[in-house]
């Protein structure tokens, strides 16, 4: 028989002892959001998604559990990247959502609590399965190409992700209308970049440049130098301007679809278009910062923001 140290054997003992409380407090987390799926899908929005959760308040009661479990997807997809540390990873939590989407409409969801939530969201509207599928495939073309060769390829995938997600919702409201659509697809574009740009120094830090290399190129931006030195340049400032101007074209040609009504959105249609008080919001702090993305003020939360979308949504305007 080998003789086992004391002290290995101590270490061992006490790491198998805290894998065993890990593993049971996650079965006691996925059972309790297994059993109030709704509340699981609230909650997981509120911890991780502040402006989400604002213009969530803005729904009808008997809708808001079908935002919060569809917004709870778009999360989950969302971060699969940032989630796992080998590409084999993230395909395998995709292929579960693909099989999982597909297992809802055979009206056989698996014990997940957002797979479930959105079971229920089905129920009581057509939801297509299209929208769901498009956003999977969207996030697992992220996992083998990060980044961007043209502006394009940017506003394609902010197309299949952002806009689509606001598809979802007009389809949860029975909302159909091209009108809708078409400025839907123009406020998850600026929705997306805007998005993007707020979180470039967190992406930066990983060695990533969301921005497209055509445009990066255009204004000299030294990558690496980003990259290791952490803040920003005026080639960067720049590029930044440049693409946040994009997002604020896609944002203006979305109000221009609602010209003939003054700018005004029909009621049942505007807590959809609500996301975009927090995309004003972004491109206001930037112009003030002269789009230097490094500045702290983008990353603390804007107090005026709840008071900004309770005033958009009363004047139906954004």
């Amino acid at each position: 028989m080998i003789a086992v140290p004391l002290s290995l054997r101590s270490h061992c003992l006490q790491r198998l002892s805290s894998c065993r409380r890990l593993h049971t407090g996650s079965v006691l987390r996925s059972e309790a959001g297994i059993s109030n799926p709704a509340e699981y899908c609230k909650d997981l929005v509120r911890k991780h998604d502040y402006e989400g959760y604002l213009t969530s308040q803005l729904y009808p009661k008997r809708f808001q559990s079908g935002y919060f479990a569809l917004r709870a997807f778009y999360i989950e997809l969302a971060t699969v990247r940032e989630a796992v540390s080998q590409t084999t990873l993230g395909q395998a939590r995709l292929m579960f959502w693909r099989d999982a989407t597909k297992d809802i409409y055979n009206n056989k969801p698996l014990r997940h609590p957002i797979a479930l939530a959105i079971h229920e969201a089905t129920r009581d509207n057509h939801l297509p399965l299209y929208h769901f599928n498009r956003i999977i495939e969207t996030r697992e073309q992220e996992l083998h190409n990060q980044t961007h060769l043209t502006l394009e390829s940017m506003i394609s995938h902010a197309e299949s992700t952002s806009s689509t997600f606001l598809y979802l919702l007009l389809a949860m409201l029975n909302l159909p209308s091209s009108t809708f659509a078409h400025a839907a697809s123009h406020l998850g574009v600026a929705q997306s970049l805007t998005t993007l740009l707020r979180a470039l120094p967190f992406h930066a830090s990983k060695g990533v440049m969301i921005i497209p290399a055509e445009i990066t190129a255009k204004h000299n931006v030294n990558q690496q130098e980003i990259f290791s030195k952490g803040k920003s340049s005026h080639g960067l400032e720049d590029a930044v301007f440049e693409l946040a101007t994009v997002a604020n074209d896609h944002l203006l040609t979305a109000r221009d679809m609602f010209k003939e009504s003054g700018g005004r959105v029909p009621p049942d249609a505007m807590p959809v278009f609500s996301a975009a008080i927090p995309v004003v919001s972004i491109l206001s702090t930037l112009e003030a910062v002269n789009f230097n993305v490094f500045d702290p003020s983008l990353q603390i939360r804007d107090w005026r923001l709840a008071w900004q979308v309770w005033r958009s949504y009363y004047k139906r305007t954004f």
